[in-house]
């Protein structure tokens, strides 16, 4: 609309020009003649020269006030009062239109209008050979159009289904070629039309004004509906640009094609044919009505797709993956509506006020905002489509660098980020320097714009640098870490340094990082290192106890006290140790606890995993049998062990019998030791233990256990009081019968007074509580 509104805007602003001209004339033009004259006369010359030269003498007081009076002056124009004026004027001279508009209908109305009277007969004849031009170009049009559909749906296919290029190069190529293809055909019709008006319709040889308006509005206009179908399409799928459905685009296409023809045909075909035939003041305010026609259907579509377009943007909010792209959608998803009612009340206002200067301003600001728009989509999705991608690597590297590929895939949308950051700003900086708010160009020559330009591309390589390193040196490490390299398992030692030496790496590249980025950028780092150094000179005496855990810890590490997975005792705590910091150790013990130990704790590190283990195991057995013959169980045991197919490998040497190490109080222990792998100790004590009950049992060797010795007491006479016990018969205990045959042995409940049945075992029994039971049988 702003380009069919630019185009016509000459024609509308040419009663204005043709008023300017008429008045003005050129009599206030300097009368050389009198000068000549007096530079002839010798007296009047030196009158001149003597005023000229007082006139020097007094130019610099005369600037001087004249530049105080011009400071003064622009003191009194603030931002303000500019405004207010502006505001001022728009409203006061689009008041005029309107006024001038209402005096123009009233003269119709009136038979006012007396610049000209009709020519019915002209007009219809005129009418009829436009009507035929019209009709023949159109024709020729949807023709062509209807020809070349096949190719369209071609390059539709071609940009959605093709493997050749990458997607987003496709899709441009192939629109490109769709829009050449279509603009050409809008070409072929224009020119077929010029024909058929030239030979075919009016007098043969001649093109009718008529004729060149309407054919020259067809070219502008159907040239801008080619591009507003760039931007959609429809009807085909692979040339749409936008990401919108096909019911959208074909909404949208059809709104703004009805926009520009209501606009473009109104201003560049009946406009100038009123004012030819009618009156130019006629044809004026037919173009008003017209764009005001344009603005009221352009603000009704905008307020009935208010709430659609903001579901849309939400919608594309969600889905995006940088925030600040998120906050600009949902912000513009709430204000867009706002925003095209005023850039329509601009054009608006701007059309019926000043369409000679404001409107070629506002057309070209709204082409290149589009353009640009139109270029940052196409290059994020671009890039998007480049390196958006996983990336794979082959499987020999995979397997040597089994994270690098998981870390360079981590890296990606980070990178995507920042790229669309960076469209982004260069977005926003060429939308402001199109509508003039920002000069990019007269920025970039500045010094201040390339110190700017110059910092971000020093920052983004020391980024990128920084990045490469720490990605090359981590890979190496897990290269040396990974046991599938053909090296084997590294040490537990190697495994401990290297992850360390990952962990201070990683702070290493990035404090030294942010001290060249903060440099680049043109921040002093000498303060900063100095405080940072005093700051760390005062940490270190307030925390005299983290130093202590950190240089502790250096000196375990270096003197490879203890490695990840090593069994150790350290502060109190026995355990598995987990992890390995700078500052502390975490181990697990038995029973599953956690315990996190600072090394400043740490006074001894008994390390159970360093070179071999010992099983130490103390035997005792009863002073009544062999020593020798249990030092033969043992070794017997022993043997029995190594010829076990899981623990066999992990035995290093020979059974250690250290022999008899203590007569106890009621066994003679017998120490052995059998040494192993690190680790494992453990495992074969266990395995021997079983093995020792075995062969002891089989040898018929008792291994003694604690005997108690019941005391009823005694009375006052110093006599053992009665024990209260209950006889059963042999075949009550042997078969589990309940028979109670045998009461308590004496009256009173006393072993002293037996019964007659009472047997011999009975006696023999009660004699022994009693104390006179005699073995030989008395």
């Amino acid at each position: 609309m702003l380009a069919l509104v630019l185009l016509a805007g000459p024609a509308i602003a040419q009663q204005g020009g043709d008023a300017s001209g008429s008045g003005g004339s050129s009599s206030d033009g300097p009368a050389y003649s009198t000068l000549a004259d007096l530079l002839e006369n010798e007296q009047a010359r030196s009158q001149l020269i003597e005023q000229l030269r007082q006139m020097a003498e007094n130019a610099p007081e005369q600037a001087q006030a004249a530049g105080e009076q011009a400071v003064d002056s622009a003191a009194e124009a603030t931002l303000p009062k500019q405004l207010a004026d502006m505001t001022s004027r728009v409203v006061s001279e689009f008041g005029n239109q309107f006024e001038n508009l209402a005096a123009i209908f009233g003269g119709m109305i009136d038979g006012a209008l007396t610049e000209g009277e009709l020519n019915f007969d002209l007009f219809t004849q005129a009418a009829i050979n436009l009507g035929l031009v019209i009709l023949a170009t159109f024709v020729l049009f949807v023709i062509i159009r209807r020809l070349v559909r096949p190719l369209f749906t071609r390059l539709s296919q071609y940009s959605q289904n093709g493997q050749n290029l990458n997607p987003t190069i496709r899709l441009v190529l192939c629109v490109v070629l769709a829009v050449i293809v279509d603009a050409a055909v809008v070409g072929l019709a224009y020119v077929g039309g010029n024909l058929a008006a030239t030979f075919a319709i009016g007098e043969t040889g001649s093109l009718s004004t008529r004729a060149s308006l309407f054919l020259n509005a067809f070219l502008v206009i159907e040239l801008l509906k080619a591009a507003v179908r760039m931007l959609f399409a429809s009807r085909y799928e692979g040339l749409r640009l936008l990401p919108i459905t096909a019911p959208s685009a074909s909404y949208w296409n059809r709104w703004i094609a009805r926009l520009i023809g209501l606009t473009g045909y109104g201003l560049m075909v009946v406009v100038p044919l009123i004012n030819t035939y009618l009156s130019y003041r006629v044809g004026e305010g037919i173009g008003a009505l017209i764009m005001i026609g344009a603005y009221l259907y352009a603000i009704t579509v905008v307020l009935i797709n208010r709430s659609r377009l903001r579901d849309g943007l939400f919608d594309a909010a969600v889905r995006s993956s940088l925030s600040a792209s998120r906050v600009a959608l949902r912000l513009l998803g709430r204000i867009w509506h706002l925003l095209a009612i005023t850039y329509f009340t601009v054009v608006l206002v701007l059309t019926l006020t000043r369409p000679e200067d404001a409107l070629p301003f506002v057309l070209i600001a709204t082409l290149k905002t589009l353009g640009i728009v139109l270029a940052a989509m196409l290059v994020s999705r671009l890039l998007a489509q480049a390196i958006g991608r996983r990336i794979t690597l082959s499987g020999e590297l995979r397997k040597k660098l089994p994270l690098l590929e998981a870390r360079l895939n981590s890296y990606v949308p980070t990178m995507l980020r920042a790229f669309n950051v960076l469209i982004l700003i260069v977005a926003a900086m060429a939308l402001l320097n199109a509508w003039g708010v920002f000069d990019m160009a007269t920025w970039y020559a500045s010094e201040a714009g390339r110190v700017l330009v110059s910092q971000v591309i020093n920052v983004a390589i020391i980024l990128i640098v920084a990045a490469a390193v720490w990605i090359g040196l981590a890979s190496l490490i897990e290269h040396k870490l990974n046991p599938t390299t053909g090296r084997g398992m590294p040490s537990a030692r190697a495994q401990t340094l290297l992850s360390l030496f990952r962990n201070a790496l990683a702070i290493a590249i990035v404090t030294m990082t942010a001290m060249i980025v903060l440099s680049e950028i043109g921040i002093n780092i000498g303060p900063l290192i100095a405080g940072a150094g005093v700051l760390g000179l005062a940490i270190g005496f307030g925390a005299q106890k983290l130093v202590q855990d950190i240089i502790t810890g250096i000196f375990i590490q270096v003197e490879n006290a203890m490695n990840t997975g090593d069994v150790v005792t350290l502060g109190g705590i026995t355990g598995t140790a987990e992890k390995l910091s700078i500052r502390s150790v975490g181990i697990r013990d038995l029973h599953g606890t956690y315990h996190l130990v600072p090394f400043s704790s740490v006074d001894v590190v008994s390390n159970y995993m360093r070179g071999f283990g010992y099983h130490v195991g103390e035997y005792g057995v009863a002073y009544r049998e062999n020593v020798d013959e249990a030092i033969v169980a043992l070794r017997n045991a022993f043997d029995e062990l190594s010829s076990d197919e899981d623990l066999k490998s992990e035995i290093l040497e020979p059974l250690e019998v250290a022999g008899v190490i203590a007569l106890a109080d009621s066994s003679v222990n017998i120490r052995v030791r059998i040494k192993t792998t690190p680790g494992n100790q453990w495992a074969v004590g266990r395995a021997y233990n079983r093995l020792v009950k075995l062969h002891l049992d089989e040898a018929g060797i008792e291994i003694p256990f604690p005997h108690t010795t019941i005391f009823f007491g005694e009375d006052k006479q110093g006599q053992a009081p009665a024990a209260n016990l209950r006889l059963v018969e042999k075949d009550v205990v042997a078969t589990g019968e309940a028979r109670d045959t045998a009461p308590l042995p004496g009256e009173d409940g006393s072993i002293d007074s037996p019964r007659e049945h009472e047997t011999r075992e009975d006696a023999e029994t009660n004699a022994k509580f009693r104390g006179d039971y005699d073995p030989d049988g008395n």
